[in-house]
């Protein structure tokens, strides 16, 4: 390894080689890049450009982890997280900097150049960060809102894999609210330079989505007192998000367990009860749950590929399920889904293209479907999945139907 001196261009001129005793020893490398940094002073792209020319001749891949301590906290890190007495410091580092969103883009520029220029960098960088989150409670709080906002950025830009975020969730972090409060720092940042869609998507490529609950202790991991903190924290947009990914991970839940049930042949009344429980626990409304009870039903068969026979199979085992279908149609807005659904399958299933009709009849005629969603779907809320051999199936049946209304609706009159 050698020593180097920096001058006023930014140019390296060697001074004397180091031992081989030395060359091992990270104190000499902290002490070229603090004296650099030192030199450069707050120009972040006089910093940049220091470390981007420093790189040819010091030893990086190295000393990795004392170059990333240095610049964002001036020095080398003792275990917790504080700053060892009798080293050199620097104050052109992110602990020492502005703590506002400003200068910590402006920082994330100097890692996201830098890892760019040396790309093998880039492991050693997300191992630092890692470890600097397990350092929190070694932090002051404004070094805490300066690592979340520069983390949030580096995040948003690519340097940074959402993966790191498993720090967060170390027990002794979490129990003590420093997760959560950094955690709420950090998405701010991160949805300032993205948006909710970008954040959702990089922690789904990394299975996170489903655990940002554990930011808190396990007596609070609840939908409500997520929303709760993070709305009242200004990230309404990741408590919806956090909602609905509970509210999805409980419609999934619901259509394995009722799949099981069905296939275990539970009674009906059995299956009703636990549905309606599930639906009041996760606030699932009936329109949904008619699509999950549908899909359940349509998935415990094995289907005919014959189209002459498939209707007949279908007729006999939807008749089977009627009851547990008609204990989730009672609103107008649930049959008019079941409709969907069934034109949906029928369109997507094409052995069943010409079943459609007589399922809908069947319906009807078991009351899991009653004449005014049926009509509505025939005038126009029906989709466009095979609309003109449906609605050409449906024809005489819909005829049918509203004269059977106009018979009801005369002898009303005469009853008057």
């Amino acid at each position: 390894m050698v020593v180097v001196s920096v001058s006023p261009l930014w140019g390296l001129e060697v001074v004397e080689d180091v031992d081989e005793k030395e060359r091992f020893d990270p104190t000499q490398f902290q002490d070229c890049i603090i004296q650099g940094l030192t030199e450069t002073g707050t120009d972040l792209e006089a910093v940049a450009k220091f470390l981007d020319a420093s790189g040819a001749k010091l030893d990086y891949r190295r000393y990795a982890e004392t170059l990333f301590d240095i610049l964002v906290a001036g020095g080398m890190l003792a275990p917790g997280g504080t700053l060892a007495d009798d080293m050199m410091r620097t104050d052109v580092c992110v602990f020492a900097a502005q703590e506002d969103l400003e200068t910590m883009q402006a920082f994330a520029q100097v890692f996201n150049k830098l890892i760019r220029r040396y790309k093998y960098l880039e492991k050693g960088f997300e191992d630092e960060v890692k470890k600097l989150l397990l350092f929190l409670k070694g932090f002051s709080e404004s070094e805490r809102n300066k690592l979340a906002m520069l983390t949030g950025v580096l995040l948003a830009n690519g340097t940074l894999n959402a993966s790191i975020l498993n720090s967060l969730y170390n027990e002794n972090l979490v129990k003590e609210g420093v997760s959560a409060a950094f955690a709420v720092k950090l998405f701010k940042s991160w949805i300032n330079e993205k948006d909710i869609n970008a954040v959702a998507a990089s922690l789904r490529k990394v299975s996170m989505d489903n655990r940002l609950m554990e930011l808190f202790p396990a007596n609070k991991q609840s939908v409500e007192h997520f929303t709760k903190y993070f709305t009242e924290a200004g990230l309404k947009e990741l408590s919806e998000y956090v909602r609905n990914q509970q509210t999805i991970g409980a419609r999934k839940e619901l259509q394995k367990e009722l799949q099981e049930q069905m296939s275990r042949g539970d009674p009906f009344k059995d299956i009703i009860l636990y549905v309606k429980e599930e639906m009041k626990k996760n606030n699932i409304p009936e329109p949904i749950v008619i699509g999950i009870v549908w899909s359940s039903v349509m998935s415990t068969v094995e289907w005919n590929k014959k189209e002459e026979l498939v209707a007949e199979q279908a007729i006999k085992h939807l008749k089977q399920y009627s009851p547990l279908l008609a204990a989730f149609t009672t609103q107008g807005q649930s049959e008019l889904t079941l409709l969907l659904k069934i034109q949906e399958y029928c369109y997507d299933n094409i052995h069943f293209m010409k079943a459609f009709q007589k399922i809908v009849v069947l319906f009807y005629k078991a009351e899991v479907l009653s004449e005014e969603p049926i009509l509505k779907w025939y005038k126009d809320a029906h989709v466009a999945k095979g609309k003109s051999v449906f609605l050409e199936q449906m024809k005489k049946f819909v005829e049918w139907l509203k004269n059977a209304e106009e018979e009801s609706e005369s002898e009303a009159e005469e009853g008057d």
